[in-house]
């Protein structure tokens, strides 16, 4: 929602003492200064925002942006300054805040590049060469006409209205550029706004252009896509302009449905969404953990913001694998059987295409996927403490995660099938809070490690000692031993004899 500014309100918003020292740094060098783009943005619609961006228009200096944070640096002295001389800007750090400076300029692109040929400009070629309407808004510093606001495109009335519009020609804006047509959606995806028409149509014409991007840009624009309110949104605009198709070809593969006999499975592309909505609002706020598994020292999350975005990816892929698994059976209907170990077995393949992490965050993503229908299994059946023991064995500290995930992947309109599986659910988690309450110190540390059974029946790494260890985690979690060492001990002589071994060295 915009916030309608007067002018006195839009000096206050200018009272924080380094516009002030900016203003008068300006006006000391006679060179004109404005705060645009981002920060004049959220400015009117009371977003928080630190960075803030400054161009500088030249007057005959060189590297006008460079300049004035060079002056600014001396008067404040104790600010962090960064020079970027081949592109003529700077970065200055005071306090909390970010200021980046830089000259006025107008662009060319060559066609194979998104890098622009940059000259020196005015503010309006400047202005000319910005993505979005509501990112070319400026506000003047200098001291005469200090807050007087520079729209030249209606970007304050494409702010009250919800639009998304580029300030010249989409198809120009676009095709100099490809990586704003992702930057597109995800402002219209964050702000919730709506994509104008014409706008629009240049990002179907113009979206085989998304080529020559980056992995790495084009993922870092999904993943601010995935930590939006309503991430859906945003996908489903990357589908119906055609991006999608181009940068995430599985996930469209989801899509459609298919009737046989009179028999038709789900949409699994709008499932996806809606799962992936459901886990969004479970995440929006703070999260605390139900079951107690969670460490607090996780290295694979900085902080929360990360982990929410990798739990929503986990959604966004649980069902990943259903084109692959999808089979036709004439008493069952259609069949999906093993998507969740398809799915699992794909990420690394999409994360390593798309430039995502792979490390332990991309492991975190699979295992959510791997597991998600064991819940269900579980829910569906008898809940006994053997399953549920191994249901926690294998999800560990993401057993909240993973009950958030398969509480989300109820979306069936089928209101009394739908109130089943939450109760049934909630009868699950009942249990895994007293399994895990009764068994929380033995549970999730092997009693004998895999080197000890080699070194105690003489063997290298192999078939057998899978077995052995397999055999050893089935006994302890169906508590068929009692946790001691020497009853694992005794369990494993028996196992061993199976196989024909033999003790070699005692541990």
């Amino acid at each position: 929602m915009m916030k309608q500014l007067t002018d006195i309100d839009i000096k206050n918003a200018l009272s924080h003492p380094i516009f002030k020292l900016i203003s008068e740094t300006a006006d000391e060098l006679n060179l004109e200064c404005y705060v645009i783009g981002g920060w004049v943005r959220d400015l009117f619609l009371e977003r928080p925002s630190k960075d803030i961006d400054v161009v500088v228009v030249g007057g005959g200096i060189e590297r006008p942006g460079i300049v004035i944070a060079e002056a600014l640096k001396n008067k404040l002295g104790k600010a962090h300054i960064a020079i970027y001389r081949n592109f003529g800007t700077a970065q200055l750090k005071y306090k909390n805040m970010e200021v980046e400076f830089v000259g006025a300029r107008r662009e060319s692109y060559d066609r194979n590049s998104r890098k622009p040929i940059t000259e020196d400009g005015t503010l309006e070629e400047d202005q000319n060469r910005r993505d979005f309407t509501i990112n070319a808004m400026a506000l003047c510093l200098n001291s005469a006409r200090f807050g007087e606001l520079i729209d030249p495109f209606d970007g304050m009335y494409d702010l009250e209205d919800g639009i998304i519009a580029t300030p010249l020609d989409p198809d120009i804006t676009f095709s100099d550029d490809p990586l704003r047509m992702m930057r597109c959606v995800r402002f219209a995806t964050q702000l919730n706004f709506y994509i104008e028409e014409e706008t629009f149509d240049a990002l179907e014409r113009n979206k085989e252009r998304i080529k020559i991007i980056s992995g790495e840009r084009i993922a870092d624009e999904l993943n601010k896509i995935m930590l939006s309110p309503h991430p859906s949104k945003g996908l489903i605009d990357l589908e119906r302009c055609g991006l999608l198709a181009i940068i995430f070809p599985e996930l469209v593969a989801l899509q459609g449905v298919e009737v046989r006999n009179g028999r038709a499975h789900k949409d699994n592309f709008y499932h996806t969404l809606e799962v992936l909505e459901n886990v969004a609002k479970e995440t929006e706020g703070l999260r605390t953990t139900d079951y107690g598994l969670r460490t607090t020292d996780n290295s694979r999350f900085e902080d929360e913001k990360e982990h929410k975005l990798w739990l929503r990816w986990a959604a966004l892929l649980h069902d990943i694998g259903k084109p692959k698994s999808k089979r036709w059976d004439n008493t069952l209907g259609w069949t999906f059987h093993s998507h969740n170990d398809i799915g699992e077995r794909m990420i690394p393949n999409i994360f390593r295409r798309m430039k995502l992490p792979m490390n332990e965050k991309m492991k975190y993503v699979q295992k959510l996927v791997g597991l998600h229908m064991r819940p269900i299994v579980i829910a569906d059946e008898e809940v006994t403490d053997s399953a549920v023991r191994r249901l926690i064995f294998e999800a560990a500290e993401d057993i909240d995660d993973l009950m958030i995930l398969c509480t989300a992947d109820i979306t069936s309109k089928n209101e009394q099938k739908k109130a089943r599986f939450i109760e049934n659910f909630r009868l699950v988690k009942e249990k895994i809070a007293k399994v895990n309450e009764d068994d929380r110190i033995r549970l999730f540390q092997p009693i004998i490690r895999g080197e000890e059974i080699m070194e105690m029946f003489g063997l290298k790494p192999s078939r057998e000692v899978g077995l052995l260890k397999n055999a050893l985690k089935d006994a302890q979690l169906d508590m068929k031993i009692d946790g001691s060492r020497e009853s694992a001990i005794a369990f494993l002589i028996e196992e061993a004899k199976k196989l024909n071994l033999t003790v070699i060295q005692q541990i």
